[in-house]
């Protein structure tokens, strides 16, 4: 009778085992959530109940309950049940294997670039490559690139692309990339790649020497110029003079010339020059450029020019020597009011001559009045004051309107010289001397000097 209902208690709990079912999606993706339902008899008495993966326990209730991944990775891959344990051994039931396999979303990104050894100063095209599964070809996803834990460009973005405008020497060392769903739950990084930027190095160094004139004359600006045909990145250009070979100066940037300035040349300056050039290779070096400082000593002349011929004074020797500045600009002051001295007295000698030959043709002008035929006829304002010798004041009139070219004439009246062999009808004629400009119009050369005639009535 014991065995008999042994027998029974066995068969009935072997009959509640086949009803303990484990419940699962069929296909998941990276991202996905995976609801476990561990389904059974709703009034058995459990003590707990147990979800199981590969035979390790996940998660244990005190009753029926469900198992939830939130987002499914691909290590979330396995054979799953589930098991319950009632008052007696004989009610422990386990449920059916269900086996989940994860699938990929999208596969892990490779960085490619356009070059991984890029010229200096070059652009670099940098590109995030994966690839969606055909079944979730709808999904989105964004990327971001980074170099040495530093993020490049905006950050993330919908373009899977990056262009480099230019990249340069720092920039080279380890770049990867990373892709994610919009949602932010599947995030997968690339491998690390080298970018290495090659530099090139500088070449062809010169000096070149610019001062005002194309001449080094002591006080005045003069800049060294030290420049490369080619090279990248960061140059550093320094400048030498021969005789100390001591550093006058240096530069470090991203062109392929700098200067060097001195404000105020000094004979002293005077040598042999040469710069160089370094952008992180074996520094290049100028050739020797000899530099000549030029003094203010020389022969000094002086012109005059009235309009009716000019004239040069003789050549006067100056020799300036010694360090002693303000004594050489006090003589060269001085050279140069002797010029102007000079300049001043032939200007009023001209002025005497042509004031002395007005006044001898006023003696014989006559005052008729001019006709009506006369072209553009201009009203003259006549005035003849004694010019200042000592500062040099012109005698001068001001002569027609502000729309012809003449500064300042002098102008008189004079009758018509027989052998001129004009008609007699031309009796008023003008003659100008002028300081600044000769007006032009209606013009005749008469005997030395220019003269302007007009019909009378």
């Amino acid at each position: 009778m014991l065995l008999w209902s042994l027998l029974v208690i066995f068969d009935a709990v072997t009959e509640q085992a086949d009803s303990l079912t484990l419940v699962a999606p069929s296909s998941v993706f990276e991202g996905d959530s995976i609801v476990l339902k561990c389904q059974g008899e709703q009034n058995w008495k459990i003590q707990k109940m147990a979800y199981h993966k590969d035979n390790k326990e996940l998660s244990v209730f005190k009753k029926f309950s469900d198992f939830l991944i939130q987002s499914a990775v691909l290590s979330d891959s396995g054979n799953y049940f589930c098991s319950t344990k009632g008052q007696l051994f004989l009610w422990d039931k386990t449920s059916n294997i269900v086996k989940i396999k994860v699938q990929e979303l999208f596969q892990r990104p490779v960085l490619t670039a356009s070059s991984f050894q890029p010229i200096e100063g070059g652009p670099v095209s940098l590109k995030c490559e994966t690839r969606l599964s055909p079944q979730r070809l709808d999904v989105q996803l964004q990327f971001c690139f980074f170099r040495e834990n530093q993020v490049l460009g905006s950050g993330w973005s919908s373009s899977p692309e990056l262009q480099i405008s230019a990249v340069w020497s720092e920039d080279t060392g380890s770049y990867w990339c990373k892709a994610e769903t919009v949602t932010h739950r599947i995030r997968k990084q690339s491998l690390q790649s080298q970018i290495h930027v090659q530099r090139i190095p500088i070449s062809n160094v010169s000096l070149e020497i610019r001062a005002p004139g194309g001449q080094v004359t002591e006080g005045q600006k003069l800049i060294l110029l030290c420049s490369v045909a080619g090279g990248t990145g960061n140059v550093t250009f320094s400048w030498y003079r021969e005789a100390t070979g001591t550093s006058m100066g240096k530069k470090t940037q991203r062109s392929l010339s700098a200067e060097l300035e001195i404000p105020a040349v000094k004979e002293s300056d005077a040598g042999k020059y040469y710069c160089r050039a370094d952008n992180g290779h074996v520094p290049i070096q100028s050739k020797v450029v000899n530099i000549p400082v030029r003094k203010h000593s020389g022969n000094y002349s002086c012109e005059a020019n009235n309009g009716l011929g000019a004239q040069c004074s003789e050549a006067v020797p100056v020799s300036i020597s010694g360090p002693d500045g303000y004594r050489r600009d006090l003589m060269t002051a001085g050279v140069l009011w002797g010029l102007f001295g000079v300049l001043g007295f032939t200007g009023v000698a001209l002025l005497l001559y042509a004031l002395f030959h007005k006044i001898s043709g006023e003696s014989s002008a006559t005052n008729e009045p001019r006709g009506a035929s006369r072209p553009n006829p201009q009203e003259f304002t006549y005035s003849s004051p004694t010019p200042d010798m000592e500062e040099l004041q012109p005698v001068y009139v001001n002569v027609g309107s502000v729309d012809v070219d003449v500064v300042y004439s002098q102008v008189w009246s004079m009758q018509q010289p027989e052998s001129s062999g004009l008609p007699s009808h031309l009796l008023f004629c003008e003659e100008i001397i002028t300081l600044g400009g000769i007006r032009r119009e209606d013009q005749q050369q008469g005997w030395g000097i220019i003269k302007t005639c007009y019909k009378t009535l």
